[in-house]
């Protein structure tokens, strides 16, 4: 199956299926003599666990992961680095009504028309489950960024509800279930939830995330352009349908004069006056923070029934059991911090590889 690795430099596989034994993934490219312990991934691991609140899907999985290889002493040897996540709480008998009927707005038909076999548990390769190592490989690539860039997202809209900027709260990020630095904001997204998963629904969501000391000078030309990458980590993420760089779709209401950024004589260099940019320029970042955002669509899995076909051609109607985020975007936040990380920690390679440093 091709589509199972990202990167150039710093580069990860990922495997397993949702209802399967274990997942896991190969990250090559680390450098070697970084430390590296089992806590340092798990702690951003725990940000994306499911189980944890009444607002995520209660699938009680504890998301130990395992280091098999590529450490030693707690030191990268710069050998691949080899991680296991063991599933233990799959339900694989909320699935057997749909073994042969195609839930509308998964990706049950496309992977059958592909290839010819579906693995109905959960979705089996399609699955969110995946991005659990995402999300290890992307604490690995924090470490090769280092302390300096940091890395943080957070909701800023769950379906049609926007965050006041104004109001805008960095504390207010990690003491709420929806990643949400609004606190205003946050009281409403509960009650809306609330009222969405009563009825069994969901609601779609956007998730922002910046990277702040990231150095002028990172991505490459024209097709590997550093907001190219970026466009298609986020895209890459499952139930994602649209990212956006800097002020984005935006830009499009905006003037020429409103939209450039200008810039003033600094002690270490230009200082923009503002990051209608989303700090990368011609495909190379400026030195300001990076700003992504994308938006994640209503999960497909609800219980009300909608009409598809079957493997044979039949027409019917599907009410999807199991258990479900009413509001993917939620634990979709540290994924796309990961995502973020992975991107970085691989221009930041690339541009050692070139230029030293």
């Amino acid at each position: 199956m091709a589509g199972s690795s990202f990167g150039t430099l710093f580069r990860f596989t990922t495997w397993g299926e949702s209802h399967g034994p274990a997942i896991g993934c190969v990250v090559d490219g680390v450098p070697s003599r970084l430390e590296l312990a089992g806590a340092d991934i798990q702690h951003w691991l725990d940000r994306r666990r499911p189980g944890q609140s009444k607002w995520t899907t209660q699938r009680q999985e504890p998301d130990r992961v395992e280091i098999l290889s590529g450490v030693f002493e707690g030191l990268t040897t710069g050998t691949p680095i080899s991680l296991l996540i063991r599933n233990e709480d799959q339900r694989s008998k909320d699935y057997g009504a749909i073994a042969r009927s195609y839930r509308p707005g998964h990706a049950d038909f496309t992977y059958d028309a592909k290839y010819g076999i579906r693995d109905y548990r959960g979705g089996g390769r399609s699955s969110a489950r995946e991005t659990a190592m995402r999300v290890a490989a992307g604490a690995i690539a924090r470490k090769v960024l280092g302390p300096e860039i940091t890395i943080r997202g957070y909701m800023v809209q769950m379906g049609a509800d926007r965050i006041d900027r104004q109001r805008f709260d960095a504390e207010a990020i990690e003491a709420n279930h929806f990643w949400c630095p609004d606190r205003e904001a946050a009281l409403r997204w509960e009650e809306l939830l609330g009222r969405v998963r009563k009825a069994g629904s969901s609601i779609g969501a956007v998730v922002e995330v910046v990277a702040s000391g990231v150095p002028a000078g990172l991505g490459e030309p024209i097709y590997d352009k550093l907001d190219a990458d970026l466009a298609r980590a986020m895209m890459s993420i499952n139930a994602v349908k649209g990212v956006e760089i800097g002020a984005g779709m935006a830009a499009a209401a905006l003037s020429g004069e409103e939209n450039a950024d200008e810039m003033r004589k600094g002690a270490d260099g230009p200082i923009f006056l503002s990051n209608q940019a989303g700090g990368i320029l011609g495909g190379i970042s400026t030195g300001q923070d990076i700003v992504v955002r994308f938006a994640v669509k209503p999960t497909s899995s609800i219980l009300a029934p909608r009409r598809s076909v079957t493997a044979d051609g039949d027409e019917t109607e599907i009410v999807t059991k199991g258990r479900h985020d009413p509001c993917v975007g939620i634990r979709a936040v540290p994924v796309g911090e990961a995502m973020l990380a992975v991107v970085l920690a691989d221009h930041l390679l690339r541009h050692r590889g070139i230029f030293g440093g």
